[in-house]
C-alpha cells in the first residue's frame, strides 16, 4: 500500500499586474495621505514579489470604468461579501478546470476517479464546486467527495494527507484534488495593519494534484511518506480568517515569521525522526512561501541556503501568495528539476490559521 502524487498542474486568471502597479492602485483610492502613500510602496516593493495574478480587471483600470469597485471617489459602495461571492462562483471552476488540465491534458479518462477533494478559503457555495467539477468533467456520480474550506494556506497539505489516509487503505483508489483561491476578492477598505500586509502579498490561482494509490512501472511519481504537524494556539490571533459584511477579514501580523521560526526545528526533528532521517538526507525543500521573512526564519532555524530554498522565492516572486495552491506550485517546480532522479527526497512546509504549521515529506519513485 502507498500512495504517489503523479500529476500537479497549475492555473492562474489572465489579469497579470506588477507589483508596483497594484501599490499605485491602492496609493490612487485607498490610501490618500502623501507619507502613507510612500509607506505602500516601501511595502510593497519589500515583499520580492514582482507579479501577481487576479480574476479582477479593475486594477488596470481607471475610476469610473470599475466593473467591480465603486466608481465614486470615496469607495464609499464597497462590494459585499455577496458580490464576492457570485464572482467567486463564476470564477473559480474556470480556474480549477485550468489546472486540472494542465494537470492531465484535454483527453484524459475522469471516469477512473474514485475521489474528489476541493480546497478553498476564499469562495464557498452549496451546492459547491465539488458538485460543479462532477457536471463539468463529466466525473462519477458516485465519486466520494470532500470539501477542505477555510482552513487556509496549509490547506493542500491536509488533502494531500487525505488522499494518503485513502489510498494506504484501497490501492485502486485514484484521487483528484482541485486547490482555488481568489484572494483578490477580499481587498477590505480599512487600511489597518494587518490589511495593508494582506493587501501586499496575497493573490489568485489554482492547483491540481492526482494522488494513486499505486504508479505504473517507469512512471515518474512522487511517494507521499510522512507527516507532521503543530498548532500553535499563542498565535492563534496573529493569522486569523473571518466573513465580514464586505468580504472575508484577515488577521495577519508582524509577528508570524518569529512563531514559525519557534517552532519549525520542532516540527522537523518530529517528522525527520519517525523516519529515521537527517537533515542532511534531504534533497529539496518545498516550503510555503507565505512572505519573504518567513523563508528568511525557516532558512536560518534550519541552516539551508537561499539557494536550496530556490523555488519559494521563484513563485513569490512571480505570483505572490495564492494561500493553499501556492505550496503545491513550489513542490512543482522542485519536483521538475528531479525528473528521472530516484529516492530524491523532498521536505515541504506550510502554515495557516490557528497558528498551524504543516509538513510532508516525499520520495521521488
Amino acid at each position: 500500500m502507498g500512495a504517489y502524487i503523479t500529476a500537479i498542474g497549475t492555473a492562474n486568471p489572465a489579469n497579470r499586474y506588477s507589483q508596483e502597479d497594484l501599490a499605485q492602485f491602492m496609493c490612487n483610492h485607498l490610501v490618500t495621505d502623501p507619507i502613507e502613500q510612500k509607506k505602500i510602496k516601501v511595502l510593497y516593493r519589500a515583499t520580492g514579489i514582482q507579479h501577481r495574478y487576479s480574476v479582477l480587471d479593475d486594477y488596470k483600470k481607471s475610476l469610473g470604468t470599475f466593473s467591480f469597485y465603486p466608481n465614486d471617489e470615496t469607495f464609499d459602495q464597497f462590494p459585499s461579501t455577496q458580490k464576492r461571492m457570485n464572482v467567486y462562483r463564476q470564477e473559480a471552476l474556470k480556474l480549477a478546470i485550468s489546472a486540472i488540465t494542465d494537470c492531465l491534458g484535454n483527453d484524459h479518462p475522469f471516469s477512473e476517479f474514485t475521489h474528489l477533494i476541493t480546497v478553498s478559503c476564499t469562495g464557498m457555495y452549496a451546492p459547491g464546486l465539488d458538485v460543479d467539477l462532477i457536471k463539468a468533467l463529466n466525473l462519477t456520480t458516485d465519486i466520494r467527495r470532500n470539501s477542505l474550506n477555510f482552513m487556509g494556506c496549509y490547506a493542500a497539505m491536509n488533502a494531500i494527507n487525505l488522499s494518503k489516509e485513502i489510498c494506504d487503505n484501497n490501492s485502486n483508489a485514484k484521487v483528484l484534488i482541485a486547490s482555488v483561491e481568489l484572494c483578490s476578492l477580499h481587498l477590505q477598505k480599512e487600511q489597518t495593519e494587518d490589511n495593508l500586509l494582506a493587501h501586499s502579498l496575497f493573490a489568485d490561482g489554482a492547483a491540481a494534484v492526482v494522488v494513486s494509490g499505486q504508479h505504473r512501472q517507469n512512471e515518474q511519481a512522487l511517494e507521499v511518506i510522512s507527516s507532521s504537524s503543530q498548532l500553535f494556539i499563542s498565535g492563534q490571533n496573529d493569522m486569523a480568517w473571518q466573513i465580514g459584511d464586505f468580504g472575508f477579514e484577515m488577521a495577519l501580523t508582524s509577528y508570524v515569521p518569529e512563531i514559525i521560526e519557534g517552532g519549525i526545528n520542532q516540527l522537523t526533528t518530529e517528522l525527520l525522526a519517525k523516519n529515521n532521517l537527517s537533515l542532511s538526507e534531504i534533497n529539496g525543500y518545498a516550503i510555503h512561501p507565505g512572505g519573504k521573512k518567513i523563508l528568511e526564519s525557516i532558512e536560518n532555524q534550519l541552516g539551508i541556503t537561499k539557494a536550496q530554498n530556490h523555488a519559494s522565492y521563484e513563485v513569490l516572486k512571480n505570483y505572490g501568495n495564492m494561500s493553499s495552491p501556492t505550496v503545491l506550485f513550489v513542490l512543482k517546480q522542485v519536483w521538475s528539476q528531479m525528473k528521472n532522479q530516484t529516492h530524491k527526497k523532498i521536505l515541504s512546509f506550510a502554515f495557516g490559521p490557528g497558528l498551524t504549521l504543516e509538513s510532508l515529506l516525499f520520495k521521488t519513485v
